[in-house]
């Protein structure tokens, strides 16, 4: 899978999920540090990557349809996070990417628990 690294992630997390397979770009390595949230998602979709950040925006299906996108991984953590809570949360995401694909989906992910937003159907 081709991933975009949110800024706010550390190199550690670009690391675990090169180690297990994935093409990893982070933000910081292409020089997008302080783009706006819309110029960032338009780089990923130009690179056909999903993107993998802490901003809860990128969680709003009405601001960012998912069905738009290569993959949307929002990592929520405690209140008062650890890097360690980080880490479980990447680890999560490397084991749900190995049983089934992110592409056009919004995965909120948890220390080893991944919800995954399902648009309600038109009646």
């Amino acid at each position: 899978m081709r991933l975009k690294l949110y800024e706010n992630l550390g190199r550690r997390g670009a690391e675990l999920l090169r180690q297990a397979g994935h093409e990893v770009a982070t933000v910081s390595e292409q020089r997008l540090c302080g783009a706006t949230d819309a110029e960032l998602i338009t780089a990923c979709s130009a690179e056909n990557r999903g993107i993998v950040t802490l901003d809860l925006d990128f969680g709003n299906p009405l601001l960012f349809r998912p069905a738009n996108y290569a993959g949307i991984a929002v990592l929520r953590l405690p209140t008062r996070p650890t890097p360690d809570d980080l880490l479980d949360a990447i680890r999560t995401l490397i084991a749900g990417l190995a049983q089934r694909q992110i592409e056009g989906k919004l995965w909120i992910v948890q220390r080893r628990r991944i919800r995954e937003y399902q648009p309600a159907e038109d009646p």
